[in-house]
């Protein structure tokens, strides 16, 4: 089901809802992690990482229901609300990076099946596969590109 969302440009004040729905997610859709790996990730995201994304998000009045960001190339975060999947959020972010920046690669973690299937579904493609994740950790990272 699609359905045409409000797009908003997310700033720092976002970054404590950004974290929330972050990990909400990642405990739904990461059962590969474990609780340390959990707050390592999170940590490293609030520390630094979210200041160097432009970031978007799709919001229902004050709650953030789901948001992507993005560096030069790449979609680097795509997360939604557990409450707020299968709503077409996932796709109208996609949607609106790849519209306005020409945004065409991602890259998933390879035990994370559901993001998988969903960029596949949107008709990306497997380009390369790394045995561990960008600080070396061994979660083997799948990068994709939309053909």
């Amino acid at each position: 089901m699609f359905k045409n969302y409000t797009i908003d440009k997310l700033s720092t004040r976002h970054h404590p809802e950004i974290l929330n729905v972050w990990e909400s997610s990642v405990r739904a859709t990461h059962h590969f992690l474990n609780e340390a790996d959990i707050q390592a990730y999170k940590s490293m995201i609030s520390g630094t990482y979210l200041g160097t994304l432009r970031l978007f998000g799709i919001k229902k009045g004050d709650n953030l229901l789901g948001f992507i960001g993005v560096g030069d190339k790449a979609i680097r975060l795509l997360f939604v609300s557990p409450a707020s999947r299968a709503m077409g959020i996932g796709l109208a972010l996609v949607n609106f990076v790849y519209q306005h920046f020409h945004i065409r690669e991602v890259d998933v973690n390879e035990q994370n099946t559901q993001a998988y299937d969903f960029y596949r579904h949107l008709g990306f493609v497997v380009t390369e596969r790394s045995a561990t994740d960008a600080i070396g950790k061994p979660f083997p990272v799948l990068s994709m590109k939309l053909v």
